[in-house]
């Protein structure tokens, strides 16, 4: 079978209801059948069958996902190199400014958050490893999108497109193309509100050779990022970190 076979049926099925849950947090077999589309016997075959394997619990007849999957979760990130090698930094960065630090991937085509590292002066908007968002739509992402290369870029906008998270959120190609090009140029990425109205964010690339990594950033108040110097100030410090990561990625024991 090849990558592009239609999956099996079952298989996304469970992994379709396991998608409402994370949705929902709780819901009721009836419920998730009518949102499923599906007979309520065969809904709770599947959740019989995810609850025996540990990844749904069933509270008095209500399901919310369980713990085996922060398990899976866990083993990802911490069998990653780029995690270990960037979590000194994003802890010194935080020490740093007191902002959020993360670093960060792409995985088919969207921008997966691999870490976190909270500060004193931090914003609490429920970001966390694991989290998935369109890579266009901050600057985390656009210096990731920015070393990928001209044909991988085009691959990943024909197939998802430039959607809208905020009225800020850049939608043109035109302007997503010079965004790019100016991050290429200076070496990192700015962005305000695109994301989250009142969120802004600065990231900086993590490469070895010509092959990109991933990106470290700093998540911030959008009302902080307008003060020129504290940005400045966010930029040195962010390409400094991915700088360091980038060589002890390479040759770190």
């Amino acid at each position: 079978m090849t990558e592009d076979a239609p999956p099996l049926k079952t298989i996304q099925r469970a992994f379709e209801i396991m998608d409402v849950l994370k949705e929902e947090k709780e819901v009721g077999v009836a419920e998730l059948a009518r949102r499923m589309d599906l007979p309520k016997s065969t809904v709770h075959d599947y959740l019989r069958t995810l609850r025996t394997m540990g990844y749904v619990v069933n509270d008095d007849g209500r399901y919310r996902l369980g713990f085996r999957l922060l398990e899976l979760g866990g083993q990802v990130k911490y069998r990653n190199r780029l995690f270990h090698v960037a979590k000194p930094e994003l802890e010194r960065l935080v020490e740093k400014t007191g902002e959020l630090a993360s670093v960060n991937v792409e995985e088919r085509g969207r921008f997966v958050i691999l870490h976190t590292e909270f500060g004193s002066e931090s914003l609490r908007l429920g970001i966390y490893p694991g989290l998935k968002t369109p890579i266009h739509t901050h600057a985390g992402g656009k210096v990731i999108l920015a070393h990928l290369g001209e044909d991988r870029i085009e691959e990943i906008v024909d197939e998802y497109g430039l959607s809208a998270r905020t009225e800020y959120t850049i939608t043109d190609r035109d302007e997503l193309e010079a965004d790019l090009r100016d991050i290429r140029e200076q070496g990192y990425g700015v962005d305000s509100d695109q994301q989250v109205v009142g969120m802004g964010s600065v990231a900086a690339p993590v490469r070895v050779g010509d092959t990109i990594l991933g990106s470290i950033g700093i998540v911030c108040p959008t009302d902080r990022l307008r003060d020129g110097s504290y940005r400045d100030e966010l930029a040195d410090e962010v390409q400094k970190s991915a700088n360091i990561v980038s060589v002890n990625y390479q040759y770190a024991p």
